[in-house]
């Protein structure tokens, strides 16, 4: 009998874009501190006026993701060049209750929403009188309500749009990956009715393959950012808190990060510096540790992102890819002629060179190991790639294969 075949392994999908290229957007009413907090985390000048829609056009920003392990690598290897992790934020103006009929130029702005692949929910939690509220007064259980609705109303104009074709391509048709689709936008429908994010339904890898053909805005993941006052995030007291935290565990889940967005502003122009560790010395002087690190790797994580490195003393480098990628992938970043040609994959822990210092230590201990094709690539491996490729692509990264 001839030997039977290895069972293929599976590879999970994940819900969203099937990219390493992801993007969080600022998302909130106006007035709660979008702009101030885009400037903050990419010291960017934007205008942040006290008047609605201040922002019209969507501003991005290459934000760093701050990495512990890539400043000891690049403590060890000294290289010429260091290319650290980062994310791409995008701040987008703010909507207002009815923004999914187009008030308040909504529909630009929900576009804008829909182009990114997470979203950070601003919430604002600061009293402050010489700043105007949308809606009159402080309410932010009421304010998340409002933004989380009009993205359901928008999701059911999606689906509604999007059955009405499909009952034509059936009635034409009638094949059977038609009917699927149709039987999941029809439980997105019922969730959506129920006022239950699309990202919170039991989805296998077929349903979520049909549902990242329209990416609807419940799918994104959220993580929600309470922007509260200076001397509140000092005191680590606002009464907002436990309210928003309990409609969020009642409403999807997601992270709740509470910041200042005003303390993070004096925290930067104490620090004279964005350099992570010039701005944590800031923040100890001033009495409470800035967030701006934790906002930023938050996000990255949310879009389930992860790095691996590649090191040497020409270059330390961080390679952005999602969760789950399998060697021959995670070298497909570097250069898609490296994923054709993938031999095998070198890799080293981290915790075990930071330990060890040297490759040739890890290497003497028995811990620089050859992976296959089928190695899930784990956050914060030191990679090596065997390739078989052509000349011009093995130039591409020096650090990337010996």
């Amino acid at each position: 009998m001839p030997p039977k075949k290895k069972a293929a392994v599976e590879q999970k999908v994940i819900l969203g874009r099937a990219s390493n290229t992801l993007k969080m957007g600022l998302v909130g009413l106006p007035n709660v501190g979008k702009s101030t907090t885009f400037n903050m985390l990419s010291n960017l000048s934007v205008p942040a006026e006290n008047y609605p829609f201040c922002t019209i056009e969507p501003t991005e920003a290459k934000v760093y993701v701050p990495d512990r392990r890539f400043e000891r690598l690049c403590e060890i290897y000294g290289p010429r060049s260091k290319v650290a992790a980062s994310i791409s934020i995008f701040d987008i103006a703010g909507l207002v209750s009815g923004a999914s009929e187009g008030e308040g130029l909504g529909n630009a702005f929900l576009s804008h929403i829909q182009a990114v692949d997470g979203i950070y929910h601003v919430v604002r939690g600061f009293p402050n009188e010489d700043v105007m509220h949308n809606e009159g007064e402080i309410d932010p259980v009421r304010d998340m309500e409002i933004i989380t609705n009009e993205l359901f109303q928008k999701d059911l104009q999606h689906i509604t749009k999007a059955l009405e074709e499909l009952e034509r391509v059936i009635a034409r048709k009638n094949l059977k990956a038609d009917k699927e689709e149709k039987e999941v936008l029809l439980k997105c429908q019922e969730m959506i009715g129920n006022k239950t994010p699309v990202r919170n339904g039991s989805w296998n890898g077929k349903e979520i393959e049909t549902l990242n053909k329209h990416l609807l805005m419940s799918s994104k993941p959220v993580v929600y950012l309470v922007n509260i006052g200076r001397d509140e995030y000092i005191k680590k007291q606002n009464k907002w808190l436990p309210k928003i935290q309990a409609w969020i565990n009642a409403n999807g889940g997601g992270p709740m990060l509470p910041y200042s967005a005003d303390y993070e502003a004096e925290v930067l122009a104490n620090a004279g510096s964005p350099d992570r560790f010039a701005r944590d010395t800031a923040a100890e002087d001033l009495g409470a540790p800035t967030m701006v690190h934790k906002l930023v790797n938050c996000g990255y994580r949310t879009l389930q992102l992860i790095h691996y490195f590649t090191a040497g003393e020409d270059e330390v480098k961080c390679w952005t890819l999602r969760k789950g990628t399998k060697a021959p992938g995670a070298a497909g970043v570097i250069h898609t002629d490296f994923e054709r040609g993938f031999i095998c994959a070198e890799v080293m822990k981290f915790d075990d060179l930071d330990r060890l210092e040297t490759e040739v230590e890890v290497k003497a201990e028995g811990l620089y190991l050859q992976k296959g094709r089928d190695y899930e690539v784990i956050d914060g491996d030191i990679i090596y790639f065997k390739f078989n490729v052509t000349a011009k692509a093995a130039k591409i990264d020096k650090n990337a294969g010996k």
